[in-house]
C-alpha cells in the first residue's frame, strides 16, 4: 500500500498536501482500490467554504458512489480539470496527478490534527 510520509490522512481516507496556504486534496491509494474502475469525480462546491468533515463532491465508481470529505475547513478554489476527461487518474495516480482540488484552508492547526501515513496504516490493516 503506497502512502507518502509527508501527506497526512483522515478517517474517510482522503490526503492533504500542504503548499503555503494551499492544500492539495485526494484519496488515497487504498480508497481508490477498494472502489475500482472510476468513472467521474463530481465536485460542485468549488469557490465555496467548506468545513473539515463535510463532503465537498462524489466519486462515482463502475459499481457505486462515494462521498468525499474535507480533510481540512477552507474555501474550495480549483478541482482538477484533468479528471473531467481522465477520472482514472484517481487509479492510476491517486498522490499525484490524480488529486481532486485545491483548498484555501482557513485553520492550519487543522493539518496538524490529521493523521500520519503511519497512523493512517494502522487504520487500513485494522
Amino acid at each position: 500500500m503506497n502512502l507518502p510520509s509527508e501527506l497526512k490522512y483522515n478517517n474517510e481516507h482522503q490526503w492533504a498536501k500542504i503548499e503555503g496556504d494551499i492544500a492539495y486534496v485526494g484519496i488515497t491509494d487504498f480508497a481508490q482500490s477498494q472502489l475500482g474502475d472510476i468513472v467521474y469525480v463530481d465536485v460542485e462546491t468549488v469557490d465555496e467554504t467548506v468545513a473539515k468533515d463535510e463532503v465537498f463532491g462524489s466519486i462515482e465508481a463502475v459499481k457505486t458512489v462515494s462521498d468525499v470529505f474535507m480533510p481540512l475547513s477552507g474555501e474550495v478554489i480549483e478541482l482538477n480539470e484533468k479528471l473531467e476527461d481522465d477520472p482514472e487518474l484517481i487509479n492510476t495516480d491517486p498522490y499525484g496527478e490524480g488529486w481532486i482540488i485545491k483548498v484555501k484552508f482557513s485553520d492550519v492547526s487543522e493539518f496538524d490534527d490529521l493523521l500520519s501515513a503511519d497512523d493512517y496504516k494502522k487504520i487500513i490493516e485494522g
